[in-house]
Order: C-alpha cells, then sequence, then structure tokens
C-alpha cells in the first residue's frame, strides 16, 4: 500500500532538483494560478523561487504578494510514484534579489557557464525592463504519497 512520507523524508525529497509546480489563489474568480518553477530548498529551512517577466508586471509576482500563502508540489513521475506537497507562507520578498542567491537556485538545475549567463543576463536588465523578485516560504504543512512500498 501506498503511504505517507515522513517529513524527515519528505525534506529529502523536496531538497532534489525537481521542477515544482506552484499554485497560489488568484482574483477575479479565476481558478488558482498554478505554474513550474525552479526552486531552491536545503533540508530543515526557507524554501525559495523566484519570479520574472520582461517589460511588464508578473500576474505571478502579485498574487504572490497578496495571498502570502502558496503550495508547491514536487514529484517522482516514475514508479514507484511520489509526491511532496509543501504548503507554506510567503515570508521574504526581494526585488532585484542578490545575484549569489539566485545562482543557488539556477545551478540546481543547468550547468554552472549557463547559469551564471542567464542571471547576469537577467539581473544586468534595467528595473524598468524586467521585475525580478525572489520568495522565501517558510514550510508550514507537509502532505506527500510514496508507492516505494507497495511492492508492485
Amino acid at each position: 500500500m501506498p503511504r505517507t512520507m515522513t517529513e524527515h523524508e519528505c525534506q529529502a525529497f523536496l531538497a532534489e532538483p525537481r521542477v515544482g509546480t506552484l499554485s497560489v489563489v488568484a482574483d477575479g474568480g479565476r481558478p488558482p494560478l498554478t505554474v513550474p518553477v525552479w526552486y531552491g530548498y536545503e533540508p530543515g529551512g526557507t524554501l525559495s523561487f523566484f519570479t520574472g517577466t520582461q517589460g511588464r508586471r508578473a500576474r505571478k509576482t502579485g498574487l504572490l504578494e497578496r495571498a502570502g500563502v502558496v503550495s508547491l508540489s514536487v514529484q517522482h513521475g516514475e514508479f514507484p510514484y511520489r509526491y511532496v506537497t509543501v504548503e507554506g507562507t510567503v515570508v521574504g520578498t526581494e526585488r532585484r534579489p542578490d545575484a549569489d542567491r539566485v545562482l543557488a537556485i539556477v545551478r540546481r538545475y543547468l550547468p554552472e557557464e549557463v547559469a551564471q549567463g542567464i542571471v547576469a543576463a537577467e539581473l544586468g536588465r534595467p528595473e524598468s525592463e524586467s521585475e525580478f523578485v525572489l520568495f522565501t516560504v517558510r514550510p508550514d504543512r507537509w502532505l506527500s504519497f510514496d508507492f516505494a512500498d507497495d511492492g508492485g
């Protein structure tokens, strides 16, 4: 039978470089905004992710700032299936964040040279052309499912 993972297992799973699916409540009667994100996480700590746009304000940024809470779900999409969803509170919003903080996330997903180039290009834009925001979230609740003990 599938089982719920322990908090320690959830934290270890979330620390792996997976693409997360972020959900935040929407406005105007629309369904929640759900988008893929790169994120950073160390077990026992906060998680972080960034938003960015070119030349206009990101809808995601405004919704995150208004809601102050999010859900982030990550999964292992092959058998044995596993997923972890974190429900959390936004505890930090940093406009034009430090390059090292953004690089810590991007280098989880891309080779170092490519990560450096993307971060330099995005953070090098004039503020009027880009809104780049780093959000920090405190995990409040863990939801999980693990088929590893199912036996096939």
